[in-house]
């Protein structure tokens, strides 16, 4: 086989199929969210970033930056290794503390991202707990989706936030036999919300734990920060909660918060945290000052509502149709003949 050929030609599908992505060349300009300088070639060109998910400016904030450079002088840049060698630091136990506070759990672990958070920490669990069934929301993300199919147990994909389906599928498994529920709260692509009470009561009514992705919530919602099930008051219910530092959080990193045993199992089983360096303390410093913020600052949040709010009018004053939606994530909808299209 000729390798170079093949890979040439799956490229030139992907272009031909309008599915080849070209990722622009920026820098942010500090102190100017959401302004840019757009290197193209040799030139410069000022762009505003209209996709970002730094959905608070958070990765801006001076307090976040302050953090980030007294740690960054104090203790130098790298981690120094793998949390179980030497790579755990004192800025790593303090962000998981303000972690466990946040979702009023009693303990937290930090991963590299919440891509691996999710993939840890779900082929962790499905994989170690005997006989495990996974019930996994249709529009989970990929993240969630590869750590249950590495776990390599058995699970079931129920209609999205279709409750009568998901209790369908509890009530025909055997009471005793151990089950997850797998969802988000607020879902990417539709910017819909999740059930999650309901969600909660079923898994009550049948025996099974509960596992929600709070990645485009946390900041975003609850008088602290800590998301829906905060906003709803259902935090106490979930089993694990999942969330990332890498959107309304300003940095980068992805954890889990639940009990200590939950969390201390993760610790212990998963290779995705075992066998990976650590987060630099900086990034650590920065995520718990920007985390400590939004705890008691809700200005951030008043901020960004408001200008979802205006999007939105402007859209509809434009024409331009767009899914209606109780988050602030606003799916603009393409028309048949343009899908496809290069953007």
């Amino acid at each position: 086989m000729n390798y170079q050929s093949f890979f040439r030609a799956e490229l030139t599908r992907l272009r031909d199929e309008g599915n080849y992505r070209v990722f622009a060349d920026l820098e942010r300009e500090r102190g100017a969210f959401p302004n840019a300088t757009n290197h193209v070639g040799d030139a410069v060109r000022q762009v505003t970033i209209w996709c970002s998910n730094d959905y608070l400016g958070m990765g801006q904030h001076p307090g976040v930056l302050a953090a980030m450079h007294e740690a960054l002088d104090k203790v130098g840049a790298g981690a120094g290794g793998t949390r179980n060698i030497s790579g755990t630091t004192h800025h790593h136990v303090l962000l998981e503390r303000e972690l466990a506070d946040l979702h009023g759990k009693e303990d937290a672990l930090l991963f590299t991202s919440g891509y691996v958070s999710n993939w840890a920490a779900l082929g962790t669990l499905a994989s170690k707990i005997p006989n495990c069934l996974v019930l996994s929301d249709a529009l989970n993300h990929a993240s969630m989706i590869e750590g249950i199919r590495h776990s390599k147990a058995e699970r079931q994909i129920w209609t999205h936030n279709d409750l009568t389906d998901l209790e369908a599928r509890l009530a025909a498994q055997p009471l005793e036999r151990p089950k997850l529920i797998a969802f988000e709260s607020v879902y990417s692509m539709d910017g819909d919300i999740a059930p999650i009470r309901e969600i909660c009561d079923l898994a009550d009514k049948y025996n099974a734990m509960t596992y929600i992705d709070e990645v485009h919530a946390v900041g975003m919602y609850g008088p602290r920060g800590g998301g829906i099930a905060e906003r709803e008051g259902l935090m106490d219910r979930i089993t694990v909660i999942e969330g990332t530092l890498g959107k309304a959080f300003g940095v980068v990193g992805g954890y889990i918060a639940g009990s200590a045993e939950v969390c201390d199992f993760i610790r212990s089983f998963s290779s995705g945290f075992i066998f990976t360096t650590a987060l630099p303390p900086a990034v650590a410093a920065g995520a718990c000052a920007s985390i400590r913020h939004l705890k008691t600052s809700s200005a951030e949040r008043v901020g960004q509502q408001a200008r979802v709010a205006q999007v939105r009018a402007r859209l509809d004053a434009a024409g331009i149709p767009h899914i209606d939606n109780p988050s602030h994530i606003i799916p603009v909808v393409i028309p048949p003949e343009t899908k496809g299209m290069r953007k």
